[in-house]
């Protein structure tokens, strides 16, 4: 189950105050709550999705829907919002074990009823905490465990492959998770996904949104914008000018390829992130002054590829599959693959699942006994990637939906919690 966006957030915090806040979060982020850097973070992004949008589409205004295919930063709202319903997971589950460190439950069903997880909305969850406890894990832990999928796409269990799978996978974190008592590793767990969750959002955000920013506040200054002025006078630290000019002559040249170019690291070795990022806002001015409505969407395709490899390639891998395993958590690349097969996002009223993506293509393993959507994993880069570009293109076919914008994201647990 996952919350129907509906109005868009009030826009009335200037954008400088917006930004710094986010910005001021993702240095000192133990004075706020990952929630509260969530809703910033989403905040920010719809700022920048109906500015630059606005440089795509002259006739959108704040609030309002355009026809014209996305751009990234329209994306980028949706995508947060996701995170931060994996962050409401997670505080129901601490929700679970803290009930139950007061008093252990004696069923499942209690221990779900405690934070409301009962009724037919919830059988997913319900159903995996039940095989969960076949495997032998206590209720509450079950029950906390289970309860990390609240937002994620239940329907995928309803094959039994992947649920028997999923519950495999979190048995064996459960039984790697450092601690002694069965509470303590469940809560090990959690602390994992929160922790993911929240530094992948703010790394993305405070790199590429703060990027937004600076190009935005840049163009605002500059007078009339050419593509050309783009390349040879706005930059980012650690861009290169010529690597950024080599992307945009490639992007040129093959924004009608059919597949679109994805495989950047092939194209572009050694290549600089944040030289494609300028790249990517100087195909964004090309495109709104292209002559013909394919060449636009096309170069903004382009553009948002550009993004989007550097955010999932740079920011987002370190996050999801570190160097070095921090002491107090499970593997982030093993908790990863245990949710993927349920990952879902609303861009606007458009729902994308990673089951749909992995059900399209070629079975991996040609093993009927395993489910498709099982034999990914999100912290994998080109299995992330790919899922990425499948949702891209399908929202590309439904260009409004994206512009239902989601609202900030209440925790029903604090007030019981003392937040």
């Amino acid at each position: 189950m996952h919350p129907t966006p509906s109005r868009p957030i009030p826009l009335g915090l200037p954008r400088a105050l917006l930004v710094a806040s986010v910005l001021l979060a993702s240095t000192s982020h133990a004075q706020t709550t990952p929630l509260e850097d969530n809703n910033r973070i989403t905040a920010g992004y719809i700022e920048l999705a109906y500015e630059v949008g606005g440089l795509l589409d002259p006739t959108l205004t704040p609030g309002g829907t355009s026809a014209v295919r996305p751009n990234w930063f329209v994306f980028a709202p949706h995508a947060s919002r996701t995170g931060g319903e994996g962050l409401l997971g997670a505080s129901l589950a601490r929700s679970v074990i803290r009930a139950a460190r007061g008093q252990p439950s004696l069923s499942l069903q209690q221990a779900l009823g405690r934070v409301g997880l009962t009724g037919t909305l919830h059988q997913s969850v319900q159903q995996l905490g039940l095989q969960l406890v076949l495997s032998g894990l206590p209720f509450d832990v079950a029950a906390s465990l289970a309860s990390l999928t609240t937002a994620l796409n239940g329907a995928a269990l309803l094959d039994v492959r992947t649920l028997l799978t999923t519950t495999a996978r979190f048995a064996a974190l459960y039984a790697s998770a450092p601690g002694v008592l069965p509470l303590d590793k469940a809560e090990r767990i959690v602390d994992t996904l929160e922790r993911t969750l929240n530094e992948s959002n703010l790394a993305i955000f405070t790199d590429i949104g703060g990027s937004g920013r600076l190009y935005m506040d840049w163009r605002a200054g500059a007078g009339v914008v050419t593509p050309e002025r783009v390349l040879t006078e706005f930059t980012l630290v650690g861009a290169v000018p010529t690597q950024s000019r080599q992307a945009y002559d490639y992007a040129l040249a093959h924004a009608f390829d059919t597949p679109r170019p994805f495989e950047f690291d092939t194209l572009f070795p050694g290549m600089h992130w944040k030289s494609l990022l300028v790249a990517a806002f100087t195909l964004y001015e090309e495109a709104r002054l292209a002559p013909t409505p394919a060449a636009r969407d096309a170069l903004i395709a382009m553009g948002n590829n550009y993004i989007a490899w550097r955010e999932q390639h740079d920011m987002a891998q370190p996050v999801f599959s570190p160097a070095v395993q921090r002491p107090d958590e499970v593997s982030r690349v093993e908790l990863l693959r245990a949710i993927t097969p349920l990952l879902t996002t609303d861009f606007g009223t458009m729902t994308w699942t990673y089951a749909d993506f992995a059900y399209s293509r070629p079975d991996r393993d040609g093993n009927p006994l395993t489910s498709p959507p099982t034999e990914y994993n999100w912290a994998i880069f080109w299995d992330r990637w790919t899922g990425i570009l499948f949702a891209f293109d399908a929202a590309y076919l439904q260009p409004t939906a994206l512009w239902v914008m989601p609202e900030p994201l209440v925790d029903p647990t604090a007030a019981a919690n003392g937040g």
